[in-house]
């Protein structure tokens, strides 16, 4: 017997992360998950700590020339990250 208000699973998983404030928490993981596909290996390997704080995405970097054409691009990769998630989720992005 079928009821006639059924949903998916994938829109009650997203209805309650919503309500239970889980979203925002969810978004910054999957940017620093998409981080290294979106960057590649050899970039990844020389990330030491990544992590977002208040809108802000904290890289540290190992290689000095790395970090500097890194922060030369950041707005662009500002602009691919938020659309991994599909919602703007870092306001700007501090290389260290």
């Amino acid at each position: 017997m079928r009821r006639k208000e059924t949903q998916r699973i994938s829109d009650l998983i997203k209805e309650f992360t919503r309500n239970s404030h889980l979203d925002p928490k969810l978004q910054e993981t999957r940017i620093i998950e998409n981080w290294s596909n979106i960057l590649g290996p050899t970039i990844a390997n020389s990330t030491r700590k990544i992590f977002i704080s208040n809108k802000v995405l904290f890289v540290y970097i190992e290689s000095p020339v790395i970090r500097h054409e890194l922060f030369m691009m950041r707005s662009r990769l500002q602009e691919a990250l938020n659309e991994s998630v599909g919602e703007n989720v870092i306001a700007s992005i501090v290389f260290r």
